[in-house]
């Protein structure tokens, strides 16, 4: 696969960067200590099993759309740093599940319930829960560190490194708040749509579509007028990406998506889907649905019957359609961004194709 084009085999060639990457770094853990591969293998089966790869992606046509050649000697170390971002998302999603609790992530257990499981079976001292949690916590920070420097080592073109500080810099910032909000939402109960949108902004929108195309855009050096174009593009389709992760959060085919049906009601999460639907209840004066919604919400012993109270629920509310609806619309509006931009070669065909499938997926 590595003699294929990079445009048409992207996820391809950003697996066969990553795979080659993660297998040299084991070799400085090694140096360290036998033991420590443990966690980098760990840190590799997880990028390496399962992913979309969407940030890599939409950084790529970001660069490409700003006049990036693929054919050129550079492309490879362009796609080598952008590739990076997958370790960024590795990172936050293994933090993720350590504080939302989720035992199954790409359909394998998470990473702290897996190394739980190996404290539990070596019989060693100490709860294993804590022991999970703690190598959970540096198996992410080390995709984080890993990150940076994949992205820093890149051999990029003179000034590329520099360009694209503003964008690395604000999107690991972004994506951090973004989490510390979705946290707090969660513990304090606030389900104002207000709230819902703005953790959907920066705990998902900003680090997976808008700092990805800026990342890349900016690499390239794109002209101001595109980057603005590129970030209005990236911020509406990446809030409807989340939009969409929503709806399969509770009415999705696990075996589809990976992860249980309901685990997002069960964490508690203070979704848009959720916010619209009980400020409907509220107003409607329907105790009986607000009080359905309201139990279920962070109950961990939510059943299959309780999820399809709960789906029940939300459709006849009408909130489902709503998203439905703003996911459209934020479609709408970011094709319309993108349409007025100075987007180079067939970069503007693959971002409407990208909008299309981040926005209507199944998975």
């Amino acid at each position: 696969m590595s003699g294929a084009p990079l445009d048409d085999a992207l996820p391809q060639h950003v697996e066969r960067i990553l795979a080659g990457y993660l297998d040299r770094r084991r070799v400085d853990v090694l140096a360290v200590d036998p033991e420590v591969t443990e966690a980098a293998d760990a840190l590799a089966g997880f990028v390496l099993g399962g992913g979309k790869r969407l940030r890599p992606t939409f950084a790529w046509w970001g660069w490409r759309g700003a006049g990036g050649d693929p054919d050129s000697a550079e492309a490879e170390e362009v796609l080598t740093a952008l590739s990076s971002l997958e370790l960024i998302q590795a990172c936050a999603l293994v933090h993720d599940d350590l504080m939302d609790a989720s035992s199954i992530r790409r359909g394998r257990p998470t990473v702290h319930v897996e190394f739980a499981r190996m404290h539990s079976g070596s019989g060693w001292s100490g709860p294993p829960a804590r022991f999970g949690a703690a190598v959970a916590i540096l198996v992410g920070d080390l995709a984080q560190v890993w990150a940076d420097d994949m992205f820093h080592g890149a051999a990029l073109p003179a000034g590329a490194h520099a360009r694209a500080a503003e964008p690395w810099r604000g999107m690991r910032t972004e994506v951090l708040a973004g989490q510390y909000l979705d946290v707090l939402a969660q513990a304090s109960g606030d389900d104002a749509e207000r709230t819902a949108l703005r953790i959907d902004r920066f705990k998902t929108a900003a680090y997976t579509v808008e700092r990805p195309l800026h990342l890349g855009a900016a690499v390239a050096g794109a002209p101001p007028e595109l980057v603005a174009g590129y970030r209005r593009y990236g911020a509406d389709i990446g809030v409807a990406f989340q939009l969409r992760d929503d709806l399969l959060g509770v009415f999705g085919d696990p075996r589809v998506t990976g992860k249980p049906a309901g685990d997002d009601l069960r964490e508690g999460k203070r979704t848009l889907l959720m916010a619209l639907a009980l400020q409907r209840a509220r107003q409607r004066g329907d105790g009986a649905a607000e009080q359905v919604l309201v139990q279920a919400l962070g109950d961990p012993g939510l059943d299959g019957p309780g999820v399809d109270r709960v789906r029940g629920v939300l459709t006849g509310l009408g909130a489902v359609q709503a998203v439905e609806q703003r996911i459209a619309a934020l479609t709408g509006s970011a094709l319309d961004a993108l349409d007025n931009s100075p987007v180079h070669g067939p970069a503007r065909t693959r971002l409407f194709e990208l909008a299309e499938r981040a926005t209507r997926r199944q998975w």
